[in-house]
């Protein structure tokens, strides 16, 4: 099962890569043409350390201007030449090309050293503008990855933007390890992620046959977070938050079941308004292939008879 889920993965993890590496260089780039010295001391910039770089950034160049760009620019400012602060993480909306709005925030997790201690706890704020924590560095090396207790926060880190690291470019790594799934990661976390999106499809079913409506629509519901997080799993990909769904889609498109975006966000809507055990069956039949390429049949057998149920027979 490992070795096929492996061959499935070279090409997601591939193409994720690649993606990642482009915007990387795209970013740096961009930093590069307006290198700086020195501070300026206008609210329109921020001067962050990049490595052994200094790099201008403007605050336009991370998500517009309006709202808070004047507080996160000083506030990166006053950061960047803290020895306590090795690292500076934006995430969120302004971290993500063509996501904000004039109501977005800025997202900021300053990665403190660990012998700092409760120094820069002022930095720390949550309002309309700027939701800035902190965290020592040592936590952060786990922080979010399978078994820390925050995997809810991991897709965070898919397309954030590394204001500050070390020479070494520890945080940037660790930024990019939460931000993918490696290869034993997806292949420890698809088959039980699977099993959970049958389950859920086995329950809207029946409910639906046993003329359950809400049951129905309830099981159907929860089967979509499922097939989700199995999906984007076979594509050594963390599932998106809800709200970056159709923008993840668009920018990276699944290959496996092939959806364009619209096609495949018309679908899942449908579980809230429509028939409800075919939009569950659909997707259940359309995905047993794929799942069955990657090595997961006998996450599928261990249904037996229930299975053609589930297709759809008597």
């Amino acid at each position: 099962m490992r070795a096929a889920l492996g061959a499935w993965l070279v090409e997601g993890v591939a193409e994720t890569e690649t993606e990642t590496e482009t915007d990387t260089k795209t970013e740096s780039a961009s930093a590069r043409e307006t290198v700086s010295a020195t501070q300026t001391g206008s609210d329109s910039e921020a001067v962050a350390s990049h490595g052994k770089e200094t790099f201008c950034l403007k605050a336009e160049s991370v998500g517009g201007a309006e709202g808070g760009s004047g507080e996160f620019a000083a506030l990166v400012g006053r950061v960047e030449g803290d020895a306590g602060v090795v690292g500076v993480v934006l995430s969120g909306s302004r971290a993500r090309e063509g996501t904000a709005t004039e109501y977005s925030d800025y997202d900021v997790l300053l990665v403190v050293g660990d012998e700092v201690g409760e120094r820069l706890d002022g930095e720390a704020r949550r309002d309309a503008r700027l939701d800035v924590s902190t965290m020592a560095l040592g936590e952060f090396r786990t922080h979010a990855l399978a078994g820390s207790g925050a995997e809810w926060n991991r897709y965070a880190f898919r397309g954030a933007k590394v204001l500050k690291d070390t020479a070494d470019g520890l945080i940037a790594g660790l930024v990019a390890e939460k931000g993918r799934l490696a290869e034993a990661e997806a292949g420890q976390l698809a088959p039980g992620v699977l099993d959970a999106f049958l389950n859920s499809v086995y329950r809207c079913l029946k409910n639906d046959r046993d003329g359950n409506e809400v049951g129905a629509r309830m099981d159907g519901a929860e089967a979509i977070p499922h097939y989700l997080t199995y999906v984007f799993a076979l594509h050594g990909r963390v599932r998106p938050y809800n709200k970056y769904l159709a923008w993840e889609l668009e920018r990276y498109p699944l290959s496996r079941p092939e959806r364009g975006r619209d096609e495949l966000l018309s679908r899942l809507v449908r579980v809230y308004f429509d028939d409800v055990a075919q939009v569950v069956r659909e997707l259940f039949r359309e995905l047993e292939p794929h799942a069955r390429a990657a090595g997961h049949g006998g996450v599928l057998d261990a249904w037996g008879n229930d299975l053609v149920f589930m297709r759809g027979g008597a």
